[in-house]
């Protein structure tokens, strides 16, 4: 007697491959998503006011940003919002390679340029950061972001007991080459012979051509921040 063995009919075979392949896709995405882009990231941070002075000079003068280290050094980033298949991850990544100058007359902000290194901003993963470069923020063709002042700000009102005060800057922030306008509320802390200016600048992507990765089943929300603190001292 034959021993027949039944055969799977080539549809339904061909409908299980199928099936085992997109099981092996869900699997291998949180793995290919944690290589490229990691946990959190690292933020630049907001002012901190602890152990902050009374400020020690005028307001008024030429401050330049300043690299020296502590709680309040100055840092400049990103923060984006990724999107996988039921989970939404938050992932930011930050430079101390910041420049610039800000000049103050009659305790008015009239001038004042920004540039921030975006080549080497940098997250906690080293993969990632080579995919925001080269994908998101196509640093080898854009290697630098800048804000530009355009117009006055009143710094007149900040405390001058070390405590954290706000002003409110309108300017031309560039990334990607995309120019745009921008006005945003900043935390101010005037402290010994310091001034500190920080805030998170919501953008859209798209205003600034940035467009998600090919990455398997992980998008970047439209939404982001560009993340700033800036730690000035006066030099005359």
């Amino acid at each position: 007697m034959v021993n027949r063995q039944r055969q799977i009919p080539k549809p339904v075979l061909i409908g299980a491959i199928i099936f085992i392949l997109a099981l092996a896709a869900l699997a291998i995405v949180p793995v290919i998503y944690a290589l490229l882009f990691g946990d959190h990231g690292v933020k630049t941070e907001g002012i901190n006011a602890e152990g902050a002075r009374p400020a020690a000079t005028e307001v008024d003068g030429v401050w330049d940003v300043t690299d020296t280290l502590g709680p309040n050094q100055t840092s400049a980033g990103f923060t984006f919002f990724e999107i996988l298949p039921a989970e939404r991850k938050v992932t930011s990544g930050s430079t101390r390679e910041v420049e610039g100058e800000v000049q103050i007359e009659s305790g008015a902000v009239t001038a004042g340029q920004i540039t921030v290194d975006m080549a080497s901003v940098a997250t906690d993963n080293d993969r990632r950061d080579v995919n925001v470069r080269r994908s998101i923020l196509s640093t080898d063709d854009y290697p630098t972001a800048t804000f530009s002042l355009t117009e006055p700000a009143d710094v007149s009102q900040l405390p001058a007991d070390g405590s954290v005060g706000t002003v409110t800057l309108t300017g031309d922030l560039t990334i990607r080459g995309e120019t745009n306008r921008v006005t945003h509320e900043f935390e101010a802390l005037r402290t010994g012979d310091n001034i500190v200016v920080a805030g998170d600048i919501p953008i859209s992507r798209e205003d600034y051509g940035v467009e998600t990765p090919e990455l398997v089943a992980a998008k970047i929300a439209d939404e982001g921040e560009v993340n700033v603190r800036l730690n000035l001292t006066k030099v005359r």
